[in-house]
């Protein structure tokens, strides 16, 4: 199995009066020693405006890794569409694939955060449409060498992407879906799952196989195997890695009602968002401790083999090819999110491998992008 770390760079309230800056040198120290550890992957969140993630522009942060550093692959998780022109989109993917070698991993999503939204003057009502039609034309340009698009929302005359794709896409493109709508739209897209837990793995393992049913009477063709991310809490001692789990995890959670609004009604009248409309409902029933409880079960914690037990069990259940630890979030001391990693790394990863390495991120040292070969 190959296995990633995520930096997502959270400074809840300032936690304990610590400084966007603090948090950035502290998440970038923990990124640039995953290779060393034997992190394959390190892959950055795209957010705005507020505290939950502080990482406007992804591809930013994983230029600085992969400069820094000569192997790990990079993955965004996600770069939200609606959010961004597209072509600027495709001109960073490319470039950033350019300048490491071919080691980008291509993570996209079409955004949940009101705020956010707002901030960029996108309606959150056309979230959908935006989303699709904006990665028809990336996805298309990223192997054609150029981009072309007559949508509803996306008016792109042809233009040639520059530095030109260095080799395909296909395989290592990744779509965050929390609905099935979403799903049954990546499956015609024709990529991959990216899931980020919010709901029981056995409702998880039952969309991922509509996913590869519809992905197989669409492409005639096994769908990729879906990536899993997961926030982590790992410790030799049982007892302290629950006191971990409870503390940090149930404020991460704390983080996530707030940034998107969950107690908000906005849900009930925003178009392609049907799902979250029980959202409030769901969320006053159980009261927001059972809601952060639930989330923690969904979670990777405990002694180093209660951790592997529960990616054992994730990866039974969904056939994963990969699985990337988030090790650092909601205020959690930095020498405690150093442990937390070191110790995945030294004790779990090691267990993981065993589970079966995917070739999907392998690189192809003689791989041709589609439009070289058409000679576009």
């Amino acid at each position: 199995m190959h296995v990633g770390m995520a930096a997502i760079f959270q400074n809840p309230g300032n936690a304990a009066g610590v400084s966007d800056h603090s948090v950035y040198q502290d998440d970038l120290a923990l990124s640039l020693m995953a290779e060393g550890l034997g992190y394959e992957s390190v892959w950055g969140v795209e957010h705005h405006f507020t505290d939950y993630t502080m990482t406007p522009d992804v591809t930013q942060f994983l230029s600085y890794v992969g400069g820094r550093c000569q192997k790990v692959k990079l993955g965004t998780m996600v770069v939200v569409l609606p959010w961004n022109d597209p072509i600027r989109v495709a001109e960073k993917i490319s470039m950033l694939d350019a300048m490491t070698d071919g080691r980008a991993i291509f993570g996209i999503g079409r955004g949940l955060g009101r705020v956010e939204f707002e901030g960029f003057r996108v309606d959150m009502n056309e979230s959908r449409e935006r989303f699709v039609e904006s990665a028809e034309m990336v996805l298309t340009g990223l192997e054609k060498g150029y981009c072309e698009y007559d949508g509803k929302y996306i008016k792109q005359p042809r233009a040639r992407i520059r530095p030109e794709p260095y080799r395909s896409f296909r395989n290592r493109t990744y779509a965050a879906a929390i609905s099935p709508e979403s799903s049954r739209i990546m499956a015609r897209l024709g990529i991959g799952i990216l899931v980020i837990p919010q709901k029981d793995w056995a409702e998880h393992a039952a969309e991922l196989a509509e996913y590869n049913k519809i992905f197989r009477e669409l492409h005639g063709a096994a769908a990729p195997r879906p990536y899993i991310g997961a926030w982590v809490a790992c410790d030799k001692d049982a007892g302290k890695a629950e006191e971990m789990a409870r503390k940090y995890i149930s404020r991460y959670w704390e983080s996530v009602v707030k940034h998107y609004e969950m107690f908000g009604d906005h849900f009930q009248n925003t178009k392609g968002y049907e799902y979250y409309k029980r959202l409030p409902e769901a969320i006053s029933e159980v009261g927001i401790d059972g809601m952060a409880e639930f989330f923690m079960g969904l979670q990777v914690w405990g002694t180093p083999e209660m951790c592997f037990e529960k990616i054992k069990d994730i990866h039974a259940k969904t056939d994963c090819c990969g699985f990337t630890g988030v090790f650092s979030y909601a205020g959690m001391p930095h020498v405690m999110a150093r442990g937390n990693m070191e110790l995945f790394a030294r004790e779990v990863m090691p267990e993981l491998r065993n589970l079966g390495h995917s070739p999907v991120f392998d690189l192809e040292e003689d791989g041709v992008p589609a439009f070289a070969a058409a000679g576009a």
